[in-house]
């Protein structure tokens, strides 16, 4: 299962990477629709939408609302240029969606009260759409970015620090549970694990960034973002726990499905850039 899991692995990263470092903006934007497109299939799965014809009821639903935020923020007119990207309604957007993962905390926090709120097939229906849409608005405006590659990368890799360390830590030292209701496996010593390998990811930025980037600056960007990626991990583990299931798919061998690599990317990426572009003059 191990050795199945690191080929994996290492064949997302390949893929990413040469996507990511290969294509233009515009394009990358495009070759990322598919896999939320996967990730919506399997939202029906977990929101039990069992029809062929309400699946693609739904995917036809989540590609109008890419479209609509596509077309909202002016992408195919910008090219690859910044300036022609409406960063104005792109932060906009990201403070919706941040917002709504802080509503989503709450949620975590209350389970399995707070079910009788979201779990119902409509709320449940129209967050998928919500999450789904936002996830891949946050990467557009992201990539078109001056070095947005490099910014997604960091992105990306604080994302999944927060997730390599908190497995290292959880396993070695995990005693304290977490959200025993929603995630029984994670631990208070994963979580500080993950935020630990935070500030070597820090450490190490300040070492090779070029000068003039802040430590201040840095701390309050990683942080933040690698706590809501614990955030998105807890919230699908409350989905799948709700509905009685291990994984979202298994569609990528040894890890399950598209949503349970992406679930702390969805809250984490809205987040890193509405402060990256709040720190930055737009």
């Amino acid at each position: 299962m191990l050795k199945q899991r690191l080929m994996t692995a290492v064949m997302l990263v390949a893929g990413f990477l040469l996507l990511l470092f290969n294509l233009d903006p515009l394009w990358f934007c495009v070759a990322v629709v598919p896999v939320v497109m996967l990730a919506g299939w399997e939202w029906t799965n977990l929101n039990a939408i069992k029809t062929a014809a309400s699946k693609f009821f739904y995917l036809s639903a989540l590609l109008l609302s890419l479209a609509g935020g596509a077309f909202w923020l002016n992408l195919f007119n910008s090219v690859d240029s910044l300036e022609s990207l409406d960063m104005h309604r792109g932060q906009q957007l990201m403070l919706l969606a941040s917002i709504l993962w802080a509503i989503i905390f709450l949620w975590v926090q209350g389970y399995p009260s707070s079910a009788i709120i979201w779990a119902a097939k409509p709320v449940l229906a129209v967050l998928g759409l919500l999450l789904l849409a936002a996830t891949w608005l946050s990467i557009v405006l992201i990539i078109h970015q001056p070095q947005g590659q490099w910014l997604l990368l960091l992105a990306v890799a604080i994302v999944s620090l927060a997730d390599i360390g908190g497995y290292v830590a959880g396993n070695l030292f995990g005693k304290h549970k977490l959200a025993p209701v929603v995630s029984p496996g994670k631990t208070w010593e994963g979580f500080f694990g993950g935020l630990s390998f935070q500030l070597i990811l820090i450490a190490a930025l300040m070492l090779f960034m070029p000068v003039g980037v802040s430590l201040t600056a840095l701390l309050l960007l990683i942080i933040p973002v690698s706590l809501y990626s614990v955030l998105g991990d807890l919230f699908e583990s409350m989905l799948k726990r709700h509905q009685g299931v291990k994984d979202s798919s298994q569609i990528l061998p040894g890890h399950g499905g598209i949503l349970d690599r992406i679930d702390g990317l969805m809250a984490a990426l809205p987040l890193f850039i509405l402060l990256y572009l709040l720190m930055s003059p737009l």
